[in-house]
């Protein structure tokens, strides 16, 4: 029999978690709840939900800080925004910290399951009333120059490949696995039309990314 999905609630309001608890405890296993971010990135790194449904605003630090600092760990989680801002500086931000779909409260609680499943299946649940920043952010991304179209992860793995670390050693200092680090590589190399960590730290200098000051120390390959 297939095990339901594993999802994790994170909401500052007792009601709205006990809101999406009711439409959710049904089909889905909830395995907690935080209502902080730093709480939050703690339980979720320890429970390792299949999705999480995340506010975007929360105390300390917010919800684009918990995707951030969940990803760290377990890359893998996907994350559901739910919540009352359709402000598009909200949307930009959350989208870029790697969350997989954006909704508001103004959506029927109802329809709240197939949302959640939608994200865990890889699709990208938006609601109508955020629907129309959508274009402008993917036009965004997709007209970047250099740098500027990766993730704040991947740009964490340009900056430590370009000053000489190791796969092994970025690997370590970002506490993830070798597998998840090069996966990241295939996704930077595939972004950037690069075809090796030479070209990539060449352009990283190139660019002004990394800075010949930051180096902190050249290595040869794996």
């Amino acid at each position: 029999m297939t095990q339901p999905l594993r999802v994790f609630l994170v909401d500052d309001h007792d009601v709205a978690r006990a809101g999406a608890r009711h439409y959710l405890e049904d089909r889905f296993d909830i395995v907690g709840e935080a209502d902080n971010a730093m709480d939050a990135i703690e339980m979720i790194c320890n429970r390792v939900p299949d999705v999480v449904l995340l506010d975007v605003r929360l105390p300390g630090g917010g919800g684009a800080s918990v995707v951030e600092g969940v990803h760290r760990c377990h890359p893998s989680i996907r994350f559901l925004a739910f919540t009352v801002s359709a402000a598009r500086e909200d949307v930009v931000r959350l989208l870029r910290a790697g969350v997989d779909g954006y909704v508001t409260k103004a959506t029927f609680g109802p329809d709240l399951p197939n949302l959640v499943a939608a994200a865990a299946a890889g699709q990208r649940p938006v609601s109508p009333d955020v629907a129309g920043y959508l274009l402008d952010i993917d036009e965004g991304i997709a007209e970047a120059a250099g740098i500027e179209k990766l993730t704040p992860r991947e740009r964490e793995v340009v900056s430590l490949i370009a000053r000489g670390y190791t796969y092994r050693e970025t690997a370590s200092r970002m506490q993830i696995s070798v597998k998840t680090l090069e996966t990241h590589m295939r996704h930077i190399f595939d972004k950037l039309g690069v075809a090796s960590r030479h070209e990539l730290s060449t352009l990283a200098y190139d660019t002004g990314f990394v800075r010949p000051e930051d180096t902190g120390r050249r290595t040869s390959s794996d």
